[in-house]
């Protein structure tokens, strides 16, 4: 699933495409993607301008004129910026008709994704439950430490808990254990003040540095928007199985850590 940085390169490219773009037109080819209320959500999008563009944790959120238009990409979604005259993909399931002649297409290969509507004047901050983001104010070492010890299971559970923080997902929890030193299979109620004070500092560096890289290309994260992630290239554990840690030249392993699969070198996260 695209993690965080991804959905910022995602959410800044369309900013520079559609802008103050005039929605004119709307057509739901599945109506699941937009929830139970097709007619609603359509209406609500026509003659909308988009104004703004915001993230919170790994959802897309597009300031309308009295409306915030709600997207979250899921496994495999993806926005295509195409001429109307452009074969449509049988895959796409949401398509908005701008009034600049091109259109938005919301791409789905597994109809994970989904839409919705929220009123303009929403809580973002208390939006889904979804814990600080990387650098809010709130993100302390004093937070991380008062809330990993009131939870049971590992580090790496923690950070893909998206009410702990949000936007972290696999790829990244995998890199920010690596960057604090720590075994992602450490109880949470054995982190430390230091460790907390690392992993606010990993966390932040980690995903700043991978907005400045474009993200992370995967499998389901293409280039679709012109967008070519590049922190693979830099990634430490994550992906590297069999192959020697950039540190110590110690082999990287693979196990099962919070039923997602997970990178880390056993020399230096030492249990």
């Amino acid at each position: 699933m695209p993690e965080l940085p991804e959905v910022e390169t995602v959410l800044r490219t369309l900013e520079h495409q559609i802008k103050n773009q005039e929605i004119i037109d709307v057509k739901v080819l599945w109506d699941r993607i937009v929830g139970d209320d097709t007619q609603y959500f359509i209406s609500k999008c026509m003659g909308q301008h988009f104004r703004d563009f915001k993230r919170r944790g790994k959802y897309l959120l597009f300031i309308l004129d009295d409306c915030i238009l709600v997207s979250h990409l899921r496994m495999e979604g993806k926005y295509f910026y195409s001429n109307k005259d452009e074969p449509i993909n049988k895959h796409v399931h949401v398509i908005f008709t701008l009034g600049n002649g091109k259109e938005l297409r919301y791409q789905d290969t597994r109809k994970f994704g989904r839409m919705e509507i929220l009123d303009i004047d929403s809580d973002i901050n208390s939006f889904k439950k979804l814990g600080p983001e990387p650098w809010d104010a709130s993100f302390t070492p004093s937070y991380c430490y008062q809330t990993l010890h009131k939870k049971t299971g590992p580090i790496k559970g923690a950070l893909l808990d998206q009410s702990f923080v949000a936007g972290v997902g696999n790829i990244y929890a995998d890199e920010i254990c690596f960057k604090m030193g720590v075994d992602p299979r450490k109880p949470c109620k054995k982190i430390t003040k230091k460790n907390c004070e690392d992993l606010v500092q990993a966390t932040q560096e980690t995903l700043t540095r991978a907005i400045e890289l474009g993200g992370t290309t995967i499998r389901s994260y293409t280039s679709s928007l012109g967008i070519t992630g590049r922190f693979q290239l830099e990634v430490h554990v994550h992906g590297r199985f069999n192959e020697l840690c950039p540190k110590c030249n110690t082999e990287i392993k693979k196990i099962r850590v919070a039923t997602r699969g997970t990178y880390y070198c056993p020399h230096c996260q030492k249990r």
